[in-house]
C-alpha cells in the first residue's frame, strides 16, 4: 500500500501516520528524516544535499527525489509506505510520479485532510510538548491532569516552538495553499485522491481513512 497524506500545517497528518504504520505495517516517510539520514549517512546524494544546505540554499527537488529512491530501495519498505511532507508542488508530484513508474510502483491513495484555516490556527498555536519525554499537549484540547506536570514523565518543564505564533502559522498556511493545494485536481484527475473530513476528532478521522483503505 502506497499512500499520501496531504492537508495543511496541523492538520494530524502525522498523528493518522503514526497510527497507519503500527495498523497496516506501513513506513512513514518523511522527508526531513530521509534528508536528515542521508547526510548523517554520508551517501552520495547526502554529501550533495549537505554541500547545498551548508551553503544557506534550499535542496532541490532533483535531490530530494533521489534521496526518496534511495529510500524506496531498501527492504522495509516493501509492504508500503506513506509519504509526509512531499510532495508540496506540482512539479513534484510528477517528478515522483516518474520516480514510482521507474520502480515499477504507483500510488494507491492521495488522502487530503480537510481543516479550515481558523481552527488550525488555534491548534498549531496552542501546542506545547514536555521538554523530558517530548508528549505533546495543548492549552485547550489536552492539557496534563496536573497543571504543570507531565502525565508521562513527571517533568515540570515544558517548551513550545518558536514557529508555533500566529504570524508565522497564517503564513505558511497561505504557502500551502499557494504551493500545495494545486495537487489536488491533479491527483483527482488520476483517480487517487480521498478526501475526509479532517475537523473530526483524532479516532473519527483514523475510521475515515480506514474505510479508504478498504477501498484499495
Amino acid at each position: 500500500m502506497k499512500l499520501i497524506l496531504l492537508g495543511p500545517p496541523g492538520a494530524g497528518k502525522g498523528t493518522q501516520a503514526k497510527r497507519l504504520e503500527e495498523a497496516h505495517n506501513l513506513i512513514q516517510l518523511s522527508t526531513g528524516d530521509m534528508l536528515r539520514a542521508a547526510v548523517a549517512a554520508g551517501t552520495e546524494v547526502g554529501v550533495k544535499a549537505k554541500t547545498v544546505m551548508e551553503a544557506g540554499e534550499l535542496v532541490s527537488d532533483e535531490i530530494v527525489v533521489a534521496i526518496i529512491s534511495d529510500r524506496l530501495d531498501e527492504d522495509d519498505i516493501k509492504a508500503g509506505f506513506i509519504l509526509d511532507g512531499f510532495p508540496r508542488t506540482v512539479a513534484q508530484a510528477r517528478a515522483l510520479d516518474g520516480l514510482l513508474a521507474d520502480k515499477g510502483m504507483m500510488l494507491d491513495a492521495v488522502v487530503e485532510m480537510q481543516v479550515d484555516d481558523e481552527p488550525l490556527v488555534g491548534r498549531i498555536t496552542g501546542r506545547y510538548t514536555c521538554a523530558g519525554c517530548g508528549k505533546g499537549y495543548h492549552d485547550t484540547f489536552e492539557k496534563p491532569k496536573k497543571d504543570g506536570v507531565c502525565d508521562k514523565c513527571g517533568s515540570t518543564e515544558f517548551k513550545r516552538r518558536a514557529d508555533d505564533n500566529e504570524e508565522t502559522v497564517r503564513s505558511r498556511l497561505a504557502a500551502y495553499h499557494a504551493q500545495t493545494a494545486p495537487l489536488l485536481p491533479y491527483y483527482e484527475s488520476r483517480g487517487v485522491l480521498k478526501s475526509i473530513d479532517g475537523m473530526a476528532d483524532i479516532e473519527d478521522v483514523t475510521g475515515q481513512i480506514n474505510e479508504v483503505l478498504k477501498g484499495i
